[in-house]
């Protein structure tokens, strides 16, 4: 069985070497969706008798490791170092520094490599984290796996 939770954040980026509008500092209202795996408990009693996951807790987990730590934040990549300057230079500004340009490839990957570790069969149901889709825009995505990792 599988199940989805989606969140939405908003956060600004920009790709320092785009040819296009993507290389000027700008924003996006991301939505981020884990897709899980696993077995239905049952557990006639337990309050999570017939579901893989509460969505409650799947939505606490991506909040607490990613979404919060990604809304109203400027996503940069370590080596746009003229970026890193200029967010430094603002009092108490909300920066993610990241190893990787911030793509919406590489911002699935991270957040699946974030994800991961945390959605594992701690419920004796198989559980795994399956995908990560993250939107940038309502038409486009990118979908991390676990094989996106390797």
């Amino acid at each position: 069985m599988r199940i989805t939770r989606r969140l939405e954040f908003d956060a600004g980026h920009r790709i320092p070497n785009h040819q296009s509008q993507c290389r000027h500092l700008h924003g996006h209202r991301y939505a981020l969706e884990i897709t899980l795996g696993g077995g239905v408990i049952d557990a006639a009693g337990r309050p999570d008798d017939g579901m893989v996951m509460d969505f409650s807790e799947v939505k606490a987990i991506a909040k607490q490791h990613v979404v919060d730590l990604w809304d109203h934040a400027f996503l940069v990549w370590r080596g746009d170092e003229s970026v890193m300057n200029y967010l430094a230079s603002v009092p108490g500004h909300k920066t993610v520094v990241l190893d990787a340009v911030p793509t919406a490839e590489n911002l699935a990957r991270i957040a699946f490599s974030i994800l991961d570790p945390l959605y594992r069969d701690s419920y004796g149901n198989h559980l795994h984290l399956e995908r990560i889709r993250l939107y940038e825009t309502p038409n486009c995505w990118a979908d991390a796996t676990r094989d996106d990792l390797a």
